[in-house]
């Protein structure tokens, strides 16, 4: 999920919110939001500003 997640910041190109993710993965939020926090404790995620998330 993770990877998943992450590339699908990457293909975005810009900040995304969670609930953005989770419909073009079509999973539910919570699972995306859980992914993000792993990610960003992993370092290769950053929030550019409040509630956005995109590649570090």
């Amino acid at each position: 999920m993770e990877e998943k997640v992450l590339k699908a910041m990457q293909d975005a190109g810009k900040p995304v919110r969670p609930g953005d993710i989770a419909k073009a993965l079509g999973v539910d939020s919570k699972e995306v939001s859980k992914a993000i926090d792993a990610l960003k404790k992993q370092g290769k995620v950053i929030s550019p500003k409040r509630c956005f998330y995109s590649p570090a």
